[in-house]
């Protein structure tokens, strides 16, 4: 078949499925939104495109966003069109359609068969919008723009074919008229490479400037996000550090991540000026911590992939946080590494993390019972390699690449290819 990828940053999500489906004999090309120019990567054929405008300035706050995955999807459709010209047709089209992309592309090519990426449907509330209440809407508008803000899966779902989503609770976000066509398979971890390693050394350069070495016989506590924010419990953990670091006087604190938002709002400027969420709650807690308890917490800021790796290996507790929301692939890589978690009892955390089998479940908002879970774990290393041994099976039973995931997405593509178009 030819197969057509739609994804702003190719390859993302489709690293693997894009490469398994050449290598099944498929033809396989790919629409990414870059200055580059065209090429092949692992055997799929890039057809890169770009954006010459932006968004409009003084245009109403409700509908920029779908004006601007509007100009996306223009231009998309536009480089599409030479696409055409040169007798170019997919059966299939896969797309990450978040940005908008793909929005116009079933009226170009109707026969073919186009499939979502499903990551989220914007919720008032029940999902991640009000569930902190130490971070309101700015008012009840807000219920507004994101009826708006979903005008792109709506668009989408009158066209798509089917979809896929990495989690079940994620698929449980999209109306139930457009839910019955998702299937849940997630993108796949490689199991097969992340795994405990015992005899792991690193030496890392802290933001501070300081240099450390770690090995296993450091006592360390580490927390991931992309970014130190409140979306991901940041403030949370900040929170708990003055008791944590208290009780274990030889622990090590490493939080992985950097400065800016990946999903919430940025702080207000008429508050909190120009600071950072990861300022804002350093200056909250530092008056709290001791300056020899405070040297014992190292912020690392982004790292790469083989240091964030080996930082996980190090971990005697692993601590994830999250509002309802997309589930971090750094909660599963850690499981595969054999972490011992401590993880918020939510929705989308429960379908990896059950309750003292493969981690400990509690309350996003209860800081003792936060620096409790941990600080027990830490004393118990019995639990701790049980629950990091339950943590790494159920991850390669589960969201193992090979073995599980990949063999799902193959199907689930082949099998869009064998349905009857749907018109747009």
């Amino acid at each position: 078949m030819n197969i057509l990828f739609i994804h702003q940053n190719f390859p993302g999500q489709f690293k693997h499925l894009a490469p398994a489906l050449v290598q099944r004999g498929h033809r396989v090309s790919a629409m990414p939104l870059r200055t580059i120019p065209p090429q092949r990567w692992q055997g799929v054929h890039l057809h890169p495109y770009q954006v010459s405008r932006g968004t409009t300035p003084g245009v109403h706050p409700w509908v920029s966003d779908f004006e601007t995955k509007t100009i996306r999807a223009e231009v998309c459709f536009r480089a599409a069109l030479a696409l055409k010209a040169e007798g170019y047709a997919p059966e299939v089209i896969i797309a990450h359609h978040g940005w908008g992309e793909s929005l116009f592309l079933k009226d170009l090519w109707p026969q073919a068969r186009l499939g979502l990426c499903c990551e989220f449907f914007y919720q008032p509330q029940g999902a991640d919008v009000g569930f902190d209440p130490e971070f309101p809407p700015k008012d009840q508008s807000d219920v507004c723009r994101l009826r708006l803000k979903n005008l792109n899966n709506l668009a989408h779902f009158e066209s798509a074919d089917g979809g896929i989503s990495p989690t079940q609770f994620q698929a449980s976000t999209f109306p139930q008229r457009f839910r019955q066509h998702i299937q849940v398979i997630h993108d796949g971890i490689d199991t097969d490479t992340l795994i405990p390693d015992p005899s792991v050394t690193l030496t890392l350069t802290t933001t501070q400037g300081e240099q450390i070495r770690l090995s296993k016989a450091t006592e360390v506590i580490t927390f991931v996000n992309r970014n130190l924010e409140p979306y991901r419990g940041y403030h949370r953990f900040m929170r708990a550090l003055p008791e944590l670091l208290k009780r274990r006087p030889q622990a090590r604190v490493l939080l992985v991540g950097g400065e800016d938002v990946s999903y919430g709002a940025r702080p207000d400027p008429a508050v909190h000026g120009q600071k950072t969420w990861k300022q804002i709650f350093i200056d909250e807690v530092r008056p709290h911590i001791p300056d020899a308890d405070w040297a014992r917490v190292h912020f690392l800021g982004h790292l790469d992939y083989a240091q964030f790796i080996a930082v996980l290996r190090l971990s005697r507790v692993h601590v994830y946080l999250t509002y309802p929301f997309v589930l971090s692939w750094s909660l599963l890589e850690a499981m595969s590494l054999g972490c011992a978690i401590v993880a918020s009892d939510i929705a989308p955390v429960r379908e990896a993390i059950a309750h003292n089998e493969t981690g400990r479940l509690v309350d996003f908002f209860d800081t003792a019972g936060l620096v409790e879970a941990i600080d027990q774990l830490l004393e118990d290393p019995s639990t701790r390699q049980r629950l990091g041994h339950q943590a790494r099976a159920f991850a390669q039973a589960t969201y193992d690449l090979k073995r599980v995931c990949l063999p799902r997405q193959l199907a689930w593509v082949e099998g869009l290819g064998k349905l009857p178009p749907k018109t747009a």
